[in-house]
């Protein structure tokens, strides 16, 4: 027989046994709303004024049926978290926070020092220990104290103020800081409402601003070392629009990312400012939106059909997103428009396909090729690497196998439905030494987390073993 004939038939042979032992599974994204770290709704439970918007919550309920709640977010002034000088009213936040750490969420926290509806945002003993300040009448600034200016908004770079708040941010990070429950806290110490802004209340200078705002910044930065803080992008203006600001420059360089609180505020144009600003912080920092309270931004026709909260979400990469409002009521309004932001906000990181050999050898090296795609708008910040995991028959994890050389925060992002896929091919040896593995056909899974093979981010697939790994298809070993 020709040479080549024989060649040719051996090679056709060799082709046909490879396809015949592997396995491709290509899967579908479930649409499911996923809850992973450093992205999702933020409920918030108090919004400055601690009436708003949990305490019509029972203490069992956590608004599970809103999809996607990762945070629940508490604003309150610090004059109700420190009452009285190195004493805190701490249950004031460890009861909310026990009911959603049970439930695996995590919490946000904005300690503010200026408010208008109630007269020390910052507390009276501040103000009786020294630190200068002044009166105001919202929406006119400063004034003798009256019926109508009443309210008292601390002198923000005042040494004895800011030695009183040092105090305050060092018991915060000593109880938070590093703090795996804690998606993020905000700078909230300067301005009214936490937001960076004085233009309503004392009406500071905007170049004394930029200087007292700096230190505020580092006080914060001098104790929180590892959680992430954010900071209003109010602080160069409400409705200055621009890319970058020495600010917010500063802010960035020192790893606090931005809170945009003005979205859906005013109508259109002005329905948010600072998209622009957000293009130099999304790329390494999750990126947080706060839309306005949803009863007024509806009745005063900002809301419109809610499509502009969407391409909020798109314009700023946001990661996360704010339940301003009672909660079942905006999602009882907008459970559609929910849905699809679903889709998008923070990251989503797909499978799009994954092959592996129909069987193996104990300890010898075989390949599984992946290809993924991140279909957020929002890098991966918490990265994370795939582990394929093999279980027997009674669900025990026969082996766990991580290829760390491929990390999902390298997955880049696009419009909707254009997200690029990256496929990569990992090498691994089940059984090598030990555990001892037995011969016989085993269920694998697939996941994405630690080095260690630890399951961490939720993916939009089925059958889900409860710990975030998800069933495939079987493979079978053969023991040497």
């Amino acid at each position: 027989m020709n040479t080549a004939i024989i060649a040719a038939a051996l090679a056709l042979m060799t082709s046909v046994a490879s396809a015949q032992s592997t396995l491709t599974v290509k899967p579908v994204d479930t649409g499911v709303a996923l809850v992973n770290p450093d992205m999702g709704w933020v409920l918030y439970f108090y919004s400055n004024v601690p009436t708003n918007y949990g305490s019509q919550l029972e203490a069992s309920d956590t608004v599970d049926d809103f999809p996607g709640v990762s945070t629940v977010f508490m604003r309150i002034p610090w004059s109700m978290i420190e009452p009285e000088e190195g004493k805190f009213n701490w249950p004031l936040l460890d009861t909310v926070t026990q009911r959603w750490v049970d439930k695996g969420k995590r919490i946000g926290l904005n300690i503010t020092a200026s408010e208008n509806w109630t007269a020390f945002g910052a507390p009276e003993w501040v103000k009786n220990a020294g630190a200068k300040g002044t009166y105001y009448e919202f929406g006119k600034g400063p004034a003798p104290k009256s019926d109508t200016a009443w309210c008292w908004d601390p002198d923000f770079g005042d040494r004895i103020f800011l030695n009183k708040l040092e105090n305050l941010i060092k018991t915060l990070a000593q109880r938070y800081d590093g703090d795996p429950n804690v998606s993020y806290v905000h700078i909230g110490s300067y301005g009214l409402w936490g937001e960076g802004h004085t233009m309503m209340t004392s009406q500071v200078p905007d170049d004394k601003a930029d200087k007292i705002i700096r230190k505020h910044i580092d006080l914060h930065t001098k104790h929180f070392k590892k959680t992430l803080l954010a900071i209003s992008d109010d602080i160069v203006g409400h409705d200055k629009p621009g890319r970058r600001f020495p600010l917010t420059d500063y802010a960035l360089s020192k790893g606090v990312t931005i809170h945009d609180d003005s979205i859906l505020v005013q109508p259109p144009p002005n329905h948010w400012y600072h998209s622009e600003m957000a293009q130099e912080f999304w790329p390494t920092l999750p990126v947080i939106l706060e839309h306005e309270h949803y009863g007024g931004s509806k009745s005063r026709g900002n809301w419109g059909n809610g499509s502009l909260l969407l391409k909020a979400v798109e314009d700023y990469h946001a990661s996360y997103l704010s339940i301003h409002w009672w909660p079942r009521i905006e999602l009882e309004e907008n459970r559609e428009l929910i849905d699809r932001i679903n889709l998008r906000l923070g990251y989503r990181l797909q499978l799009r396909e994954i092959s592996w050999p129909e069987k193996i050898k104990v300890g010898e090296w075989f390949k599984v090729s992946s290809s993924w795609a991140n279909a957020g708008v929002a890098v991966c910040y918490p990265g994370g690497f795939m582990t394929i995991t093999l279980k027997d028959d009674k669900g025990g994890i026969v082996s766990a196998l991580c290829d760390d050389s491929f990390d999902m925060r390298s997955l880049e992002v696009a419009a909707p439905g254009k997200a690029p896929v990256k496929k990569h091919e990992s090498e691994f040896r089940a059984g090598l030494i030990a555990p001892t593995i037995k011969s016989g056909v085993y269920d694998v899974y697939v996941s994405v987390g630690k080095r260690d093979g630890t399951p961490v981010i939720a993916l939009p697939l089925k059958d889900d073993d409860g710990h975030r790994r998800y069933k495939l298809g079987k493979i079978e070993v053969v023991a040497p």
